[in-house]
């Protein structure tokens, strides 16, 4: 049986008038953020197996998070991931659900040993690996990524989050090494898993393969060289890498080009820089006519779009680019082991002393360069480790509700069904369409990696058998050196952490789980992966909702980056404006797939709105005593126009904002929530109750229902102010508020509709005294007139009114004098008395200055428009603006003459 679930309480001290007065006037973050957060994690909040009974029977909701890459602190796009997903259980945790979100790192196998091999070459050595030998070497990333670890998650508690540590994951742990070999093994025995011979993204400066999505593209320029092989080729062909050329053995052109219809399928020996070449002409629909000279030289062992085509047509592959990205033997004696820019430069020369170029051109060019590192990419062929995912094999278990066990399909279908059933939803929705773009172009996906950190590959050779296996076979077998790419592992992050290969009672119970909560920018890094591994091993999806956020930029929309010197660190920004208005800055004005621009006046202003909170807090718990004491709700009889407003508009909030939750409208339930709880309640209703008084009971449902919606955003101060004002429980596990009033309620609903129409005749009396220039604090006479069933309701609530309006007195139902200001509001007459309010002299003096450079502004615009000459040269849209000017300005005067005229 769980336990009952507690958070230890500081009651009121009861000598104190209220809780209210042991507030201080600003709030303070940092001196109890760190203490809430550890009587959280102290009391089991964060299990799911220890909350209340009514969580124990609701419905399992689980999110896994990101697991960020353990090399070393977080940054503000992890920040908004942990805002995000917080938000998400926290609401989901107090709507009664049995809520799980599952921490953990990822051993991020490329992206750690790249990081400690850079800071071992900047402690002296010149190669880490070779001097330090394996085991050692590994022994100093292992070191590296437990300290990254360490920082990471204490950085995740800053920002709040909610997450079950007893459940803390790593992809690199003993039981997802576990899963990770039993998925290779599956894999492979279904014939999907495969070694073979094929062009790889190649790193020369790490010397390991790469998958297409670890591979970016650095924009820059490239010379586009029209050129001959040599003299007796009988047409140019066009390239901007020369130094390949060495490895053609086809020259394509389209079919349909007629330029080019007589040489197909015969075959040249051209001697090419001294090397001679054997290319045949061969007819590809892929080929461009209108790209270049319209004939592409073909070199299968270095591009990838080339062996696709070498495939079709039985093309030889040379490799004529080595590992170390140094020219090969293949290459001719004369350019063996040269570097590919000193080869390139040797070529063109070579190519120009003979007059072979004809022309050479600079054009734009994604260079493909290595995401970690940096290095230039090659594309090589190797022999290396692959998923296939085309290639259809026989399903394990019934699948998606389409397939039956024993039915074949191939891994694409089923990534593709996943999303196009809907039991997969992407939000926003038009990343479904990329997401099905991606997976119509994807290619076979190689696994294997040719560095230390990492899973093993679970291979064994012995001569020339091979044993698939996460033990040793016995003596003589040596374990194949490659590691898996972190992707694969990372694929099975939805049910290895809830105990997959076992079937265990957390992978029954949350499995599939909610939402993945991630970056836009990993769509087909990581959730495309997921739902290959999860629909091929479980039959199911890993989840039902995919909720992409934005990248966060600075204030200019740029990206982040210490070269510019525009990182915002979340550990920076928590000290000084607290961890709430951190995850408000992250969640509000924001929407799914948008990029953030994010700075510190952002920020600054959140923290501004969690002062208000407090405030407003502080106000009601000062008004109310002590919560702890039992108060009958008000009955209908009982309560003001006012009260039935504010819980009419309340219960509005409540159904609106929880609705758009349930559909990630985070934003939005954020923006409404705020729009409330600043202007309807602290601008307006508690307005009113200073006037009206003894408002314990409305004013206690109120604050604990607005601490309750807020807190999913705003953890730390609404538990604070629970705490203080000692609410039962912890807001943690508090239920998320109900209905205040019932929406079948016709009477306190017409009753709220009544302070609205109060709450326009305010406004506009308020309006009427600003455009009159009378100061705020200055009392004003004013008198209403219109319907009779309005000025009754206005009589009714005059005491209120008065003050609101800051009225020295109001006559209802008598026609006001023409000199008083007036104004129409609804079913009456607002007038207001400017004589004793106002120095009428200064305010005519004031008027009729601003009447006289009001008329000469006209006539300018008049002359400009009477210009025949300037009329028939000057844009249309310029005239037309000059126009509607004028119109305005003339409005304006006339409005100006009228004020003149009651002033005098």
């Amino acid at each position: 049986m769980p336990r009952m679930f507690s958070i230890p309480m500081s009651r009121p001290n009861s000598s104190s008038a209220s809780p209210g007065a042991s507030l201080p006037k600003a709030y303070d973050a940092s001196s109890v953020e760190d203490e809430i957060y550890a009587d959280w994690e102290a009391s089991g909040a964060f299990n799911p197996d220890e909350l209340p009974a009514r969580n124990q029977n609701g419905d399992p909701y689980c999110i896994v998070m990101p697991p960020p890459n353990r090399t070393g602190t977080l940054h503000m796009g992890h920040a908004a991931m942990l805002a995000i997903e917080d938000l998400l259980i926290r609401f989901h945790r107090m709507r009664g659900k049995r809520a799980l979100w599952i921490p953990g790192t990822d051993h991020a196998a490329i992206a750690t040993q790249v990081k400690v091999e850079q800071k071992l070459i900047a402690e002296g050595m010149v190669n880490p690996r070779e001097e330090l030998g394996r085991e050692a070497f590994l022994e100093r990333v292992v070191d590296f990524a437990e300290e990254s670890r360490t920082t990471i998650n204490r950085q995740v508690r800053k920002m709040g989050s909610s997450c079950d540590w007893s459940r803390e994951k790593y992809t690199l742990d003993h039981e997802r090494n576990r899963a990770v070999n039993e998925m290779f093994r599956m894999m492979y025995e279904d014939g999907i898993i495969e070694r073979g011979y094929r062009i790889v993204n190649w790193d020369p400066q790490f010397q390991t393969t790469l998958s297409d999505d670890e591979v970016e593209y650095r924009e820059g320029k490239a010379q586009f060289v029209t050129f001959k092989y040599d003299e007796a080729f009988p047409f140019p062909i066009s390239t901007t890498r020369p130094e390949t050329k060495f490895g053609d053995t086809a020259v394509a052109v389209h079919p349909d080009d007629p330029r080019y219809k007589p040489y197909i399928g015969q075959t040249f020996e051209p001697v090419f820089c001294g090397k001679k070449i054997t290319v045949t002409v061969i007819a590809d629909a892929a080929v461009d006519p209108a790209f270049g000279t319209g004939a592409l030289g073909v070199t299968p062992a270095h591009s990838m779009v080339d062996a696709d085509m070498a495939v079709r047509h039985g093309l030889q592959t040379i490799v004529v680019i080595g590992k170390d990205a140094r020219m090969t033997a293949e290459a001719g004696e004369r350019y063996a082991d040269l570097t590919i820019p000193d080869a390139r430069r040797k070529i063109l020369a070579e190519l120009e002393d003979k007059g072979l170029i004809e022309k050479v051109e600079e054009i734009p060019q994604n260079l493909p360069v290595a995401q970690r590192g940096g290095a230039p990419v090659e594309q090589i062929p190797m022999e290396q480790w692959f998923i296939r995912v085309n290639k259809p094999f026989a399903l394990r278990q019934d699948t998606l509700g389409k397939w039956r066990k024993g039915e074949e399909a191939t891994l694409k279908e089923l990534m593709r069904h996943a999303v196009v059933s809907g039991q997969i939803n992407i939000y926003p929705d038009r990343f479904t369409k990329t997401y099905f773009h991606w997976i119509d172009h994807l290619r076979d996906w190689c696994i294997s990696r040719q560095i230390w950190f990492g899973h093993r590959i679970p291979v064994w050779y012995k001569g020339t058998e091979m044993a698939v296996s996460s033990e040793s076979p016995g003596r003589g077998w040596t374990q194949d050196p490659d590691t898996l790419d972190t992707w694969f592992s990372s694929g099975l992050w939805t049910f290895s952490t809830l105990g997959w290969p076992e079937r265990t009672h957390d992978l029954d119970a949350f499995h599939p789980t909610a939402v993945l909560e991630t970056g836009y920018d990993i769509l087909f890094f990581w959730v495309a992966r997921m739902v290959l591994m999860t629909t091929y091993a479980l039959g199911d999806v890993p989840f039902h909702d995919v909720y992409l956020h934005g990248l966060i930029r600075d204030e200019e929309g740029r990206k982040m980056s210490k070269s510019l010197g525009n990182v915002l660190d979340p550990l920076d920004l928590i000290p000084k404006y607290g961890t709430d208005a951190v995850r408000l800055s992250l969640v509000l004005g924001t929407s799914p797939g948008q990029d953030v621009n994010l700075s510190e006046d952002k920020i600054k202003g959140f923290r501004n709105f969690t002062n208000k909170l407090w405030n407003i807090s502080r106000f009601i718990l000062m008004q109310i005593g002590d919560p702890s004491i039992e108060r009958r709700a008000s009955s209908v009889a009982e309560r003001t126009l006012a009260d039935d407003w504010i819980l009419t508009r309340l219960t509005d909030v409540i159904v609106s904002v929880t609705a758009k939750l349930e559909k990630y409208e985070l934003s939005s339930a954020g923006e409404e929530l705020r729009d409330f709880t600043w202007g309807d309640l602290a601008d307006w209703y508690l307005e009113v109750a200073k006037i009206e008084g003894e408002k314990q009971a409305v004013l206690t449902r109120i604050l604990r229902s607005i601490l309750k919606l807020w807190h999913p955003f705003m953890p730390f101060v609404t538990e604070h102010v629970w705490k203080t004002a000692g609410f039962d429980r912890s807001l943690i596990t508090a239920e998320w508020p109900e209905h205040l009033v019932d929406p079948r309620a016709k009477g306190s609903m017409e009753r709220g509709t009544q302070f609205e129409r109060i709450r326009l005749v305010v406004t506009d009396a308020r309006r009427l005294r600003a455009e009159q220039g009378i100061e705020a604090a200055r009392m004003a006479a004013f008198s209403i007139s219109g319907a009779l069933e309005m000025l009754d309701l206005l009589k009714e609530n005059e005491a209120v009114l008065k003050q609101l309006i800051r009225a020295s007195d109001i006559r209802f139902g008598q026609e006001a004098d023409p000199s008083w200001a007036s104004t129409v509001s609804g079913t009456v007459t607002i007038a207001l008395n400017v004589a004793g309010s106002i120095d009428v002299k200064q305010e005519l003096q004031k008027a009729k200055k601003e009447l006289k450079e009001t008329e000469g502004y006209i006539k300018g615009l008049e002359r400009q428009l009477a210009n025949n000459e300037f009329i028939s040269k000057a844009p249309s849209h310029v005239v037309e603006g000059l126009e509607v000017k004028r119109q305005e300005a003339e409005q304006k005067r006339a409005a100006l003459q009228e004020t003149v005229k009651r002033l005098s």
